[in-house]
């Protein structure tokens, strides 16, 4: 099946050959062509499958079947996601798609001055990316008309409700008209992810490419057993004996990741962090040298697991497990994605054998298990319970109740009490 059968209009056919790409992924055939026929949708697709174009394509598509006249202020479409960098990714894909259009598009989120996206909006937009917390900011101040909204999406609708953004997304729906469509994209159909749609979907055409909470074939996977305080002597060795030129390093904290990138550097290698509470001119500093191969190595928070989209990054490092085991199939779905190869490896220490079992448990596999003889763990060595929450926020979770994790239920009450201090000021 080629662009050609999908029912999208010459503009657009031709921006997607410009960017190579000949064959829809199954996400793009299956969403496409219901989009277009304006149905809702909802929307689980494996990382990395190309849902973002998957959503992007057919959004311009539908826009371009009306020629309505726009008031001041008023917009299209809206496509609310978690983060900045999901944000700027999405952003980014119409602008590539919609080139032969004429559709104007912006992007609303925290961490820089308000006004000049006031001014933006006023000056008219059709097609609006943001952030909700920073979009409710400019709601308030009534800097947008939602009056003639077309299209609504949520992107990534699961990391947001982790993140606490779950009141903000409601408040915002009642200033939304309710004749619309609504079409809300997940990596995974969880329980919350179910009721959220059931509340804001009118008759959805329910779509899963992937079995939940897979990973990708294409990745291989990895993990090396070590004490935690050579973790950063293991990193550093690997990425030198096998040349790796561009590595994702995922850490639990802000405090963590700025730690490792300091250390990382002392020992040669270029390194950049990642996180909440960097700025956003920052954030693209960072996230641009590491995708033109000027910075070897970047630090990231699972604040930044969604927002870093490479098509041929070769290398994502676990230096610390996630607390939460569907976290780690984001994490390494930053690697072997649009059918590339990539390799995902995890540094675990004593303290972590808990959250691994949890994870080898919700991805149904077992991960290789590779001894390197240099940094055998020392048997004396007893586990500890792990103090820190998600890096993405203030503060972490509770402590663990067990011995490098806690039972599915605790682990969810944390969750739940600390999803408002999972959000940085800058991804509102």
């Amino acid at each position: 099946m080629s662009f050609n059968t999908l029912g999208l209009s010459e503009p657009l056919l031709k921006a997607v050959k410009e960017q190579g790409y000949t064959e829809p992924t199954p996400i793009q055939k299956q969403a496409i062509p219901v989009i277009i026929n304006k149905k809702d949708v909802l929307a689980a697709a494996q990382t990395g499958t190309g849902k973002t174009a998957g959503f992007t394509l057919p959004l311009l598509q539908r826009l371009d079947q009306t020629r309505p006249q726009m008031k001041k202020q008023q917009i299209r479409a809206l496509v609310l996601t978690p983060t900045r960098e999901l944000a700027a990714q999405v952003a980014e894909s119409v602008k590539l798609y919609g080139k032969h259009m004429p559709y104007r598009s912006t992007m609303i989120f925290g961490g820089v001055g308000i006004n000049p996206q006031l001014a933006t909006i006023r000056k008219g937009v059709d097609i609006v990316i943001a952030t909700p917390g920073r979009l409710l900011d400019i709601a308030g101040q009534k800097g947008i008309d939602f009056s003639a909204l077309e299209v609504l999406i949520l992107d990534e609708a699961d990391r947001m409700l982790d993140m606490g953004f779950i009141h903000d997304i409601k408040k915002l729906m009642k200033m939304m008209p309710q004749k619309k469509q609504t079409l809300l994209f997940s990596a995974t159909f969880s329980p919350e992810i179910k009721k959220l749609a059931s509340g804001l979907l009118n008759k959805p055409e329910t779509i899963e490419v992937a079995r939940q909470n897979k990973t990708a074939d294409q990745i291989s996977q990895v993990v090396h057993y070590v004490d935690k305080h050579r973790k950063r002597e293991l990193l550093s060795q690997l990425i030198k004996t096998k040349n790796w030129e561009q590595v994702l390093v995922f850490t639990r904290t802000k405090h963590g990741a700025n730690k490792l990138t300091k250390q990382l550097e002392e020992t040669g290698i270029t390194a950049a962090a990642i996180h909440g509470n960097k700025s956003q001119g920052a954030r693209t500093k960072a996230l641009a040298n590491f995708k033109e191969g000027k910075t070897r190595v970047l630090v990231a928070t699972d604040i930044a697991a969604r927002g870093i989209d490479i098509d041929q990054l070769p290398h994502v490092v676990n230096f610390e497990l996630p607390n939460v085991p569907e976290d780690y199939v984001h994490r390494i779905g930053r690697t072997g994605r649009a059918g590339q190869s990539g390799e995902a490896v995890s540094l675990v220490c004593v303290d972590e054998h808990k959250l691994l079992f949890d994870i080898e448990k919700l991805i149904k596999n077992e991960i290789n298990k590779v001894h390197i003889a240099a940094f055998t763990p020392d048997p004396n060595i007893k586990a500890e319970p792990i103090q820190n929450g998600r890096g993405g926020g203030r503060g972490g979770n509770a402590k663990r109740q067990s011995q490098g994790g806690n039972s599915n239920g605790s682990r969810n009450n944390s969750r739940n009490r600390n999803r408002n201090r999972n959000r940085s000021a800058g991804d509102r």
